[in-house]
C-alpha cells in the first residue's frame, strides 16, 4: 500500500504514544493509539501497563462518543482474544469506528492477522502497514520474546579510541562524559533487565539503576553471572532499596550455603544453570531463563569477557558504543576478550549503522543480525 501524508502524520503521533510505554509493558509489546474525526485529533493513548487496558481502550474511552465514525490510528494489530483483558478488536468494532489503520500485523501466534480479519468482517475499512519499519523497530524485544522466548539483547559500552575500557586491568576506570552517562541511563529506562558478570561487581561495585535527572526512570531487573557464588555479601547491589530483583545464576556446583545466604537476602533470586562446552555458564539457558520471567530486553554491560561469550555465541543483537575521544594505553582492559576471529571475513559486522555524537564522545549503533528479515 501507498501511505498517504494524513496516514503517516497519524501514526507517528500513534508511535509517539506508544513510546511513552518503553521498558514498562512486558511482556506485552508497547502500543499507541489515536482517534482521529475529520483530520482532527479527539484523543490518544498507549498501554501502560501488563494486565491493564490496552492502548486502543484508553483512547476510545477517551473519545466517548466522538469515537463513532472515526479513523483510529493503532501501531500494532488490535488484538483477537481473551487474556488479561478482553479484546480489543471487539471495543474498536462496539464504539462505530470506521477505519482502522494498523502500522503492523501481530506476530503473536494468538493475534497474527485475526484481529484485522475480524475488523474487516464487522464491515470495518482496514488499512495495514503505515510506518511499519518504525512500528516493528519499536516492539524488537516482544517480537524476539514471543518468537523465540528469549531477551532482546543489546550489547552497551564505553571505550577509548584505542579500544579499552579502563585504564588498568582490574581497576575501574570511567571513558566517557557526561551525556554518555544520561543516554546510558536512559537506555536502563527504556529495558527490562541489565547484565553484567562477577567481575564486574568486584572491580566497581556499582548499583546498576536508573538516575535520570527528574527522578523518574525505572530501575531494571539486576542480573550477574557468578558461577561459583564469589559474589561479597557486601556489594552494593545486594543492599538496594530498589523495587526491582536482583538475580544471580550460578553453576549446579556452585556453595549451596552461600546460595541459601544470597536467596534469604531482601529481593534476590538465585538459579542455577548448567555450563556451556568452554566451562562458564550456559548463556542460552540464562536467556531462556529471564524470558519465562517475562523480562523481553536484555542491556548487557560487560565485562570484557561477558561481552566476548555473548558475541562469541552469536547471542547480541543490537550493539551501543559510545567512544570517547582519548587513548588509554596498552596496560587497561580490552573491549572484549575470547573472541578469537581469523581475518575480516570472519569479523562480526555491524548492520542497520546510525552514528551520533554525545558530548564530545561519539555513540556508534548498529544490529549483528537485520530484525527486519
Amino acid at each position: 500500500m501507498t501511505d498517504s501524508p494524513t496516514d503517516i502524520r497519524f501514526m507517528r503521533l500513534a508511535l509517539r504514544e506508544a513510546r511513552k510505554g518503553l521498558g514498562r509493558t512486558s511482556p506485552n509489546p508497547c502500543v499507541g493509539a489515536v482517534v482521529v474525526q475529520d483530520d482532527t485529533v479527539v484523543s490518544c493513548g498507549y498501554h501502560k501497563k501488563a494486565g491493564t487496558p490496552h492502548a486502543e481502550i484508553h483512547a476510545l474511552r477517551k473519545a466517548g462518543d466522538r469515537a463513532r465514525g472515526a479513523t483510529i490510528y493503532v501501531t500494532l494489530e488490535p488484538c483477537n482474544h481473551t487474556g488479561r483483558t478482553p479484546p480489543c478488536s471487539h471495543a474498536v468494532a462496539a464504539a462505530g469506528i470506521r477505519r482502522v489503520v494498523v502500522g503492523m500485523q501481530d506476530p503473536n501466534p494468538l493475534v497474527r492477522g485475526s484481529g484485522n480479519q475480524y475488523l474487516r468482517e464487522q464491515g470495518i475499512e482496514v488499512a495495514v502497514g503505515v510506518l511499519e519499519r518504525e512500528c516493528r523497530d519499536l516492539n524488537l524485544p516482544f517480537f524476539k520474546h514471543i518468537t523465540f522466548g528469549m531477551p532482546f539483547v543489546v550489547m552497551k559500552a564505553g571505550m577509548s579510541l584505542d579500544g579499552r575500557i579502563s585504564y588498568q586491568q582490574g581497576q575501574p576506570g570511567w571513558m566517557t562524559g557526561e551525556c554518555s552517562s544520561k543516554k546510558v541511563h536512559g537506555l536502563r529506562n527504556t529495558l527490562d533487565a541489565i547484565l553484567v558478570g562477577r567481575g564486574t561487581i568486584t572491580v566497581d561495585n556499582p548499583s546498576l539503576t536508573t538516575r535520570l535527572p527528574d527522578k523518574r526512570g525505572r530501575d531494571p531487573v539486576r542480573v550477574i553471572l557468578d558461577s561459583r557464588l564469589q559474589l561479597s555479601l557486601e556489594s552494593k547491589i545486594l543492599h538496594l532499596a530498589s523495587p526491582a530483583p536482583t538475580i544471580l545464576f550460578c553453576s549446579p556446583s556452585a556453595d549451596e550455603k552461600k546460595k541459601k545466604l544470597l536467596s534469604a537476602m531482601n529481593n534476590v533470586l538465585v538459579h542455577r544453570v548448567d555450563c556451556d562446552e568452554d566451562g562458564g555458564l550456559d548463556l542460552r539457558a540464562v536467556l531462556v531463563c529471564l524470558g519465562e520471567m517475562g523480562i523481553c530486553s536484555l542491556l548487557v554491560e560487560g565485562g570484557a569477557t561477558v561481552h566476548g561469550s555473548f558475541l562469541r555465541k552469536g547471542l547480541v543483537d543490537r550493539v551501543f558504543l559510545f567512544i570517547a575521544p582519548l587513548f588509554a594505553g596498552s596496560s587497561g582492559t580490552p573491549l572484549v576478550s575470547g573472541l578469537p576471529i581469523g581475518g575480516r571475513n570472519e569479523a562480526l559486522a555491524l548492520r542497520n549503522l546510525h552514528y551520533s555524537r554525545c558530548g564530545n564522545d561519539m555513540l556508534v549503533q548498529g544490529d549483528l543480525f537485520d530484525p527486519f528479515l
